[in-house]
């Protein structure tokens, strides 16, 4: 039973007591006390000062004076007002430390084999260009919420849903044909997703050309964009795709396996992964076989042109494509089928699609058609709307090639996190190789706590010159942090102090070694909190609020030059606890945290 539930059901008793009146102990209020007053935890008083017929100071008085007469747990109290501020006795934090010393899985409530299972989807990339710093967003999120919710006991399974056939797919492929001079990741030294993604603003390019070249003949703008040369021919090829002619179908096998390469590598240095993967050149017939249903069940209607639509007009929306007029599928008749597909695999209890805000309103028409499909679950798709992520430049283009590609920008926080430490004199006692790891957790976990401890749900701009800052509400200084404490704890173990055992609960402790305890007790709940909002920011911002604390009490205490040696071995015991919980919150967020620095 957690701190506030016991002050619950010690406050309801007492009320009974007093009043003669019973109170759900679970609709008591309790919060922690402002920092202004004297005590850990408040009571609101309000809610009883009709039936103790007295006014809220003297309630709270009444309530008070019983708890601490008949309850060893709080050692005193105040009342400002109508709030009852209470102090819990120090031997509660003492064997409370104890016990989150001894659980090296504090927080975590590991999911069973009964556990309900959570599918959680996020990356989704398209198989025509690399991953930018918007998927860097999206991924983080979707692992992130993902270790988070088996953290709360959930089974999960983290997928990835692969845009590997359609249009823009078609484009690169026709531009390498037309203009590559069979280039290769091997004959350039280029990642395959960074070569392919080359020839998607290839295209562009020559497009854009083509289409000036017809308005300068007379062709309006519009007429210039559907005849250009370039765009008929992608138009022809993404038809012959779906013929299985071949020779198109050899050309995607190899452009993608080029790109899958890439994406792989990328994957792993960002630390992410997923534990199933569909593709849409797979899911899309179901998606079309669903929708034809629909059709010969009159959900959806033909158009003359034979093209298929959903009416959606009943609902506030508008009229939806589902099947364009020369039988090819668009994006929504793929996630039809990628839901049901993702349905018969698993029992899903709980569908979360990581998609960002632009999205919106693809996700509210897809459960409306899922609806009319007659899947009973199709109303229960979790979109988790996030914002978007731009530098402080602006936005980006992937056409026009002015997109912050993740790999190279990943390599430049490793880079910056090596010469930022380096002339900080962090890394002095490091061999090369400690000095290349510790660059590589540091200017990684820069980027990652940077992108995750904002609100998830906010548009940001990400700028890597402020995420490597060893100061402030950072990952390096989170990071630094952690490793300061294991430093002091490799001194203890050397000097041969035993701090494993069970600490003297009598201990007379200071009010900030009793805050640090209180603020380690808030962790369990902050994970359930970031499980229920769906909020790896909650994770993060309590992680540095975790460390701020400690820091205060590592300058104005010392550790092991402390005398008495039970208040020593408190002090070890105290730092153990916070870097351990710090590795869990920040392994929460995908964010490695270094031994030494």
């Amino acid at each position: 039973m957690s701190l506030e539930s016991k002050i619950q059901f010690i406050v309801s008793q007492s009320v009974l007591s007093l009043y003669k009146i019973e109170t759900e102990a679970s609709h008591i209020q309790i919060q922690k006390t402002k920092k202004e007053f004297e005590g850990d935890l408040t009571v609101v008083v309000f809610p009883f000062v009709k039936a103790a017929r007295k006014s809220p100071e003297a309630t709270g008085q009444e309530i008070g004076a019983l708890i601490c007469q008949q309850n060893p747990l709080v050692t005193s109290f105040n009342v400002i007002k109508g709030f009852l501020n209470l102090t819990i006795s120090k031997t509660y934090w003492l064997d409370t430390l104890t016990e989150i010393f001894e659980n090296h899985s504090y927080g975590i409530k590991l999911p069973t084999a009964d556990s309900d299972i959570m599918m959680i989807e996020y990356s989704s990339p398209n198989t025509n260009k690399p991953l930018h710093l918007g998927h860097i967003r999206n991924n983080l999120l979707g692992f992130s919420i993902s270790e988070i919710q088996k953290a709360n006991g959930w089974q999960v399974v983290k997928t990835n849903i692969v845009n590997d056939r359609g249009i823009h797919i078609c484009k690169s492929m026709l531009a390498w044909q037309k203009f590559g001079n069979a280039e290769t990741p091997q004959s350039t030294g280029m990642k395959g997703d960074h070569l392919v993604g080359k020839y998607y603003v290839v295209f562009d390019q020559a497009y854009k050309v083509q289409i000036a070249e017809l308005i300068e003949k007379g062709a309006t703008e519009d007429e210039a964009k559907k005849n250009a040369p370039l765009i008929v021919e992608a138009q022809q090829m993404l038809l012959a795709w779906e013929r299985n002619d071949p020779q198109v179908r050899q050309l995607w096998e190899t452009m993608n396996g080029w790109v899958y390469a890439g994406f792989d590598q990328t994957y792993i240095r960002m630390g992410v992964n997923f534990d199933k993967i569909y593709y849409e050149s797979e899911t899309y017939l179901i998606g079309k076989e669903e929708v034809e249903r629909g059709v010969r069940e009159n959900e959806f209607y033909v158009r003359p042109d034979k093209s298929v639509w959903a009416d959606l007009t009943s609902k506030g929306l508008d009229e939806k494509l589902l099947l364009r007029a020369d039988g090819t599928s668009v994006y929504m008749t793929q996630d039809i089928g990628t839901a049901k597909l993702r349905y018969d695999d698993y029992d899903i209890k709980k569908m979360v699609y990581v998609v960002g805000n632009e999205q919106n309103y693809h996700f509210q028409v897809l459960s409306l058609l899922l609806d009319k499909l007659g899947y009973s679950w199709g109303n229960d798709l979790v979109h988790f709307s996030y914002g978007m992520v731009e530098l402080p430049e602006g936005k980006m283009k992937s056409r026009e090639g002015t997109v912050v590609d993740a790999d190279d920008l990943m390599a430049e926080m490793i880079d910056t996190a090596r010469d930022t430490a380096i002339e900080l004199g962090k890394l002095e006692q490091c061999t090369s190789q400690e000095i290349a790891e510790v660059a590589r957790i540091v200017g990684l976990g820069a980027l990652k706590y940077f992108i995750l401890k904002v609100d998830p749900r906010k548009n940001m701009t990400f700028n890597p010159r402020e995420s490597i800052d060893f100061n402030g509400n950072t990952g390096p200084f989170i990071q630094y942090t952690h490793a300061r404490i294991k430093s002091v704890l490799r001194k203890a173990v050397e000097q041969h102090i035993d701090f494993g055992t069970k600490i003297d609960n009598t201990l007379l402790i200071s009010e900030k070694e009793t805050n640090l305890i209180q603020l380690l007790t808030d962790f369990p709940s902050v994970i359930k909190q970031a499980g229920d909002e769906f909020s790896p920011a909650l994770v993060a911002n309590y992680c540095y609020e975790l460390v701020k604390e400690f820091n205060q009490f590592y300058h104005d205490f010392s550790i092991l030059k402390e005398e008495n040696e039970a208040l020593k071995k408190f002090r070890l015991q105290l730092a153990a606890s916070v870097a351990n919980v710090v590795k869990i919150a920040m392994g929460l967020l995908g964010i490695e945290v270094p031994e030494r620095m």
